[in-house]
């Protein structure tokens, strides 16, 4: 009898990415959480990243984000790093650009694994490193009337 690891379901997935895109519209938990869905993954880790009213102390009046046009391959790269990592079985990960209101959704990532903690660590690990690595920069403007860039997402 084979063991639990052996089975196909245990590895990652052929073409685990399923979804990366950069939009100018709102984003949908619903459409990221379907295009991870995989029959296999035993754990799905979902990060939402929302538009805050602070940031450093001060209260956030407006916020944009814009992007290099090579943002998304950019994006994928990162996502194949996360996937040749960990036993991925479906990945996605969107970003908004534009003028975004304190609420909005500004990035959503997803990441189905066979097991929760591999879903968990691979979900933080591409988070992590899209906020680090991906060419998408935020200009916050305060209501005390000073603004500024913030590198990446």
């Amino acid at each position: 009898m084979a063991t639990t690891n052996d089975h196909p379901g245990e590895q990652a997935a052929q073409d685990p990415i399923k979804l990366i895109g950069i939009r100018d519209s709102d984003l949908s938990l619903d459409e990221v959480f379907r295009a991870v869905g995989d029959d296999a993954a035993g754990g799905t880790a979902l990060f939402v990243g929302t538009v805050r009213n602070h940031d450093g102390g001060a209260d956030v009046e407006e916020l944009g984000y814009s992007c290099h046009p090579s943002a998304e391959t950019e994006m994928r790269r990162i996502a194949e790093k996360v996937a040749a990592e960990f036993p991925v079985r479906a990945l996605a990960a969107v970003h908004r650009v534009g003028d975004l209101r304190v609420g909005d959704l500004a990035v959503v990532v997803a990441v189905s694994c066979p097991h929760r903690g591999e879903a968990f660590e691979a979900c933080r690990k591409l988070i992590d490193d899209l906020k680090h690595e991906a060419p998408i920069w935020k200009h916050q403007k305060f209501s005390d009337g000073t603004e500024e860039w913030v590198g990446a997402c």
